[in-house]
């Protein structure tokens, strides 16, 4: 067993990061790419928590240690799979008793381990720093447009064919509007948010450009840092455009390939509605939940693109209309993505010469 700096874990090679702390913790936020092998279960910990808080250390100690001593075959065998051969890298919160209580076990069948010092709070300051004072290198390419013209398909598009894309919707698990969190999808938090932030970043810090789309700096529960709006700012605007049929489609064909339950997806579109409906006049809001409730989306989607989204958003488009370097039409997807690729390439002699 051996204590590790978060330093040199993060440079470590051949190694699994493993959180030992509860299934809710590691569902809030962990460290990308760890496996959740947890010491005790949520209830557990819930129990051990309470005793320490009622009767002191000594006896929410053993309490966990009766509750873990039955599972210790079971922990080990799992951090065995888990691992495939790496190294496994151990954390709890704090770098405290539930990662040095696994790591004695893993050392009683001689299995190598690593601890990482001062647990996940150690390696969520680590983030905060060097995001505090981090230097983007790629230039920004910036898909400006209306809402629905498709400018999240044509990211997933343009990764899929290998070029570097900062998808902030897809990190920060919300689609970045008052419907953001329909669907199968798991909003994130801030500290999830910024570990994949900086993960993407260092993935693609050698590239020459990164193409982004245009958010707000808020999106559902997470807030861009600075440099990467200051980025956004002074990145190569490109405007995509779509007819309104189109839009329509590019929405209906997101959302309803995410909507999972069928029972809980239309109760999660009467809420999303409830929450703007007061932004329009009676008979429009009338007429909106109508649609809703008969679950006609596709007038109910055209209605709140002309009557709230095209007017609260338009004059955030038309700066860019004058000054942007590229306009595409993105009727068809793929038509658009090869517009995008092309671009990409013809950037790169400029790039050379700057």
């Amino acid at each position: 067993m051996k204590d590790i700096e978060i330093d040199a874990a993060l440079h470590e090679a051949g190694i699994c990061w493993i959180d030992v702390r509860s299934p809710g913790e590691f569902q809030t936020a962990t460290i990308p790419g760890a496996a959740n092998v947890p010491l005790f279960d949520n209830e557990e910990r819930a129990q051990i928590g309470t005793l320490y808080k009622q009767q002191g250390k000594k006896e929410a100690i053993h309490l966990g240690m009766e509750i873990v001593s039955p599972k210790i075959p079971h922990l080990v065998k799992s951090v065995q799979e888990v691992s495939q051969g790496r190294t496994p890298l151990l954390f709890c919160w704090r770098g405290g008793m539930r990662s040095r209580s696994m790591a004695v076990f893993l050392d009683l069948v001689e299995m190598p381990v690593l601890r990482l010092k001062g647990g996940y709070r150690a390696y969520r300051e680590n983030v905060v720093q060097r995001l505090s004072n981090y230097c983007l290198q790629p230039r920004l390419i910036v898909l400006h447009g209306l809402t629905g013209v498709g400018k999240t398909a044509l990211l997933h598009r343009l990764r899929t064919s290998g070029l570097p894309v900062l998808d902030l919707e897809g990190l920060a698990g919300h689609r970045g509007s008052a419907f953001g969190s329909l669907g199968e999808i798991h909003p994130r938090n801030q500290r999830m948010f910024d570990s994949l932030l900086l993960r993407t970043l260092e993935e693609y810090s050698e590239a020459p450009y990164l193409f982004m789309e245009a958010e707000s700096r808020r999106i559902g529960r997470v807030h861009m840092p600075d440099f990467l709006e200051e980025a956004k700012e002074a990145g190569i605007s490109v405007l995509v455009e779509a007819s309104m049929e189109t839009r329509v489609h590019h929405i209906l064909d997101s959302y309803l390939a995410d909507a999972g339950n069928h029972e809980t997806f239309h109760q999660d579109v009467l809420d999303a509605l409830a929450r703007i409906d007061r932004r329009f006049p009676p008979e429009t809001r009338t007429q909106l939940h109508e649609w809703a409730q008969r679950e006609e989306y596709a007038p109910m989607v055209q209605t709140l693109l002309q009557e709230y989204y095209d007017p609260r958003y338009r004059h955030t488009q038309d700066p860019y209309e004058k000054t942007c370097a590229l306009r595409i039409c993105s009727n068809d997807l793929d038509r658009a993505t090869e517009d995008l690729k092309r671009f990409y390439r013809q950037l790169q002699p400029a790039r050379a010469h700057t």
